[in-house]
């Protein structure tokens, strides 16, 4: 566990003793939430974006002029962050905080998703993954300013906001939340806006680009709109739609080649340089992005039970997806690979619905590091209108043997295929051999059955 983790989980056990005592009875009160008259002061979850940014003002008016201290997680969204406090201050919050996170979110989210292969419906996980680290880094300050509540700007219809309450109740169980989605009368980003306007909330973007976005240093995501219905197609050849990449139609006539060094299933080096694992990702999302790579549109399964479509950009981490099964196709055993698939899936759903912090998906990373000790190797890929081509692989822990492969002369003995097909299709044989003598005692009784009415009794009986 690391100092940050140990440093929260500290704090959120001793402001659960404090509740506790405080309320004498413990764990017999009926309810854990507070009154709204007894909401003094809150952390906000804070993007700066169109939900975040009208809950200032409606929290001041709806909890009693609360003080709200707004908090954002640096999760890689880049210029996004940009004026962030000064917006804050001025909508009404008394306090800012930006938390650099990046490093935790690379180290202890993406890696540990990237090495299991998790994949969600062709989901990259890109906001999956974020939430908890973001959690994690709320609940930090929560605690640390003594908050009586945590809001965020989830609505009630997506993910996120069982992503974000599960880290909480991980990190402080028995803090408050308040999702305003869950509670206002507005129904609508339209109604936001509205909102907006009115009471003098600036805001970066208007009624023709109002998609709902969220982006960090591996994907951005983008819902609403057109996007709203399944019969359009997306505007990727608009400008300011596509933001980390090009569309394929847009993207330069000639392949460019790359190559990715792996270690135990780490991405450490590109083109033959070393780097952090951060560092290669922001260089993939430019190579990548230029050669239009990583751009997808999908219609998912929510966990709330709704389907939803959405436009995905994740160029660095789809590139390294691909190198990644490259160079597990060469090192992994039938049955171990095979396994790993299957337990991909059940990883992916853990992250997806937002069962980051679960004693199931440490198990499953026990199992993915113990498969990852031999991926060490080298990857070389041709990215061209979003394609991504295998160049060659090679491991020194390779499994491939080109002898026994090939074609022509090698030291495998063919003439050992019988004795193996023999003995895997005994079962097989075995069955038809009985099926056959019975379908011979059937004939034979239906054969010598007298019909004396004429009922033709084989018919019925076939």
């Amino acid at each position: 566990m690391n100092i940050i983790a140990t440093r929260v989980l500290f704090l959120g056990l001793h402001y659960t003793i404090v509740n506790i005592l405080s309320q004498g009875e413990g764990f017999a009160k009926e309810d854990i939430h507070m009154n709204k008259e007894n909401i003094k002061k809150v952390v906000l979850a804070y993007s700066g974006g169109l939900d975040t940014s009208v809950m200032i003002p409606w929290l001041k008016e709806n909890y009693n002029n609360c003080e709200i201290i707004a908090v954002s997680g640096d999760v890689g969204q880049g210029d996004e962050l940009d004026g962030l406090e000064e917006k804050a201050i001025k909508s009404g919050a008394s306090k800012f905080y930006a938390l650099d996170l990046q490093d935790d979110y690379v180290e202890n989210y993406i890696l540990p998703t990237l090495k299991a292969g998790a994949i969600y419906e062709d989901y990259l996980l890109g906001t999956s993954t974020a939430r908890p680290c973001i959690a994690k880094g709320l609940v930090e300050i929560a605690l640390q300013e003594n908050v009586d509540a945590i809001v965020h700007g989830c609505t009630g219809k997506g993910n996120d906001q069982v992503r974000f309450e599960l880290g909480i109740k991980h990190f402080a169980p028995d803090m408050t939340i308040i999702a305003p989605w869950r509670e206002w009368e507005l129904k609508s980003r339209e109604d936001e806006i509205d909102y907006a306007e009115a009471h003098n909330v600036p805001l970066k973007i208007n009624r023709e680009t109002n998609y709902s976005k969220d982006k960090n240093l591996w994907h951005l995501s983008h819902e609403g709109l057109d996007l709203e219905a399944t019969d359009t197609e997306p505007q990727y050849n608009k400008d300011g739609f596509l933001e980390m990449s090009v569309s394929p139609m847009q993207a330069p006539d000639e392949p460019t080649g790359i190559e990715i060094g792996f270690e135990k299933g780490i991405p450490v080096s590109l083109d033959g340089k070393k780097m952090p694992l951060k560092d290669i990702i922001l260089e993939l999302n430019e190579i990548g992005g230029k050669n239009g790579i990583g751009i997808l549109d999908i219609v998912e399964n929510r966990l709330v039970g709704m389907k939803s479509r959405g436009v995905y950009e994740t160029p660095g981490g789809t590139i390294l997806y691909k190198a990644h099964k490259l160079l597990e196709s060469i090192t992994l055993d039938k049955m171990t690979a095979h396994e790993k698939e299957k337990l991909s899936v059940t990883y992916a759903e853990l992250v997806y619905n937002g069962q980051w912090f679960t004693p199931l998906r440490e198990a499953l990373d026990a199992f993915v590091d113990k498969t990852q000790e031999s991926v060490t190797g080298s990857v070389k890929l041709k990215l061209y209108k979003g394609n991504i081509i295998n160049a060659g692989v090679t491991s020194p822990y390779s499994l491939f043997d080109a002898d026994l492969a090939s074609f022509g002369e090698s030291s495998y003995n063919q003439k050992d295929a019988e004795g193996f097909i023999n003995l895997y299709g005994l079962p097989i044989q075995v069955k038809a051999v009985l099926d056959g003598k019975h379908r011979a005692i059937k004939d034979h009784i239906t054969e010598n059955i007298e019909d004396p009415l004429n009922l033709d009794y084989r018919a019925w009986h076939d």
